[in-house]
C-alpha cells in the first residue's frame, strides 16, 4: 500500500469513527428495544442504503426476529404492534416517505435512520435515529465533510451501526450463536 493509500484509509476510518461516536447510544438502545418488542418488522431503504438495510434484515432473521424486506413478495402487511424501519440519509427520499405514511396509516410504528434531523422523514417518524454523516444531501461545496464520495460515509456508518445493534439485540433476545447459525440459509 502506498503512503497516499494508507492516508485515505486512515481518514475514512477516522470519519466513520467520528460519526458513530456522535450517534446517541441511548437512542440506539431504544431503537433496539422497539425492534425486539415488534410483532413484525419490515425494512426499506433506497440505493446503497438498501444494501445495508437488507444486510441488517438478514441478521434480524438470524436473531429469530420476524423481519421482511419491503418489495419482497412475502412481505406481510403491517399493523398495530409492528415496526417499519426505514433508512433515508438525506431525509427526503420520496419512496421512503410514502411507505412511512402507509405504515403509520396501518398502525405500525416508524423508526427512521437519517442524517437530517429537520428532514421530512425525521418529522414523520415515530422514532428517529440520527446518524450525523455526509449524504447525497450534503456532499456538495462547503457542506461536504468527507473524503468519501456522495453518501458513502452514511452508508458505511449504517453497516457498523447495524452490526452493533445486532450485538445489542442478541443480548436483548438471548439469541445464541448456535441458534443464529442454525437459521443461516443452506440454499447457497
Amino acid at each position: 500500500m502506498t503512503k497516499a493509500g494508507s492516508g485515505m484509509f486512515a481518514t475514512a476510518l477516522d470519519e466513520l469513527g467520528a460519526v458513530l461516536a456522535r450517534t446517541d447510544e441511548d437512542r440506539i438502545d431504544a431503537a433496539c428495544a422497539m425492534l425486539a418488542d415488534a410483532g413484525r418488522i419490515a425494512v426499506h431503504g433506497c440505493g446503497r442504503e438498501a444494501l445495508q438495510v437488507k444486510g441488517f434484515a438478514m441478521r434480524l432473521y438470524h436473531l429469530g426476529l420476524p423481519v421482511s424486506v419491503v418489495g419482497d413478495m412475502t412481505t406481510p402487511p403491517l399493523g398495530q404492534g409492528d415496526v417499519f424501519l426505514a433508512s433515508s440519509g438525506p431525509g427526503e427520499t420520496t419512496t421512503v416517505l410514502t411507505l412511512m405514511r402507509v405504515a403509520r396509516a396501518a398502525g405500525a410504528k416508524v423508526l427512521v435512520l437519517t442524517a437530517e434531523p429537520e428532514g421530512s422523514a425525521a418529522k414523520l417518524a415515530d422514532f428517529t435515529l440520527l446518524i450525523p454523516a455526509q449524504t447525497m444531501a450534503s456532499d456538495q461545496g462547503t457542506a461536504r465533510t468527507s473524503v468519501l464520495p456522495m453518501g458513502s460515509l452514511f452508508e458505511g456508518a449504517l453497516f457498523l451501526l447495524f452490526e452493533i445493534m445486532v450485538l445489542k439485540l442478541k443480548a436483548l433476545t438471548g439469541a445464541t450463536p448456535e441458534a443464529m447459525r442454525a437459521r443461516h440459509t443452506n440454499m447457497e
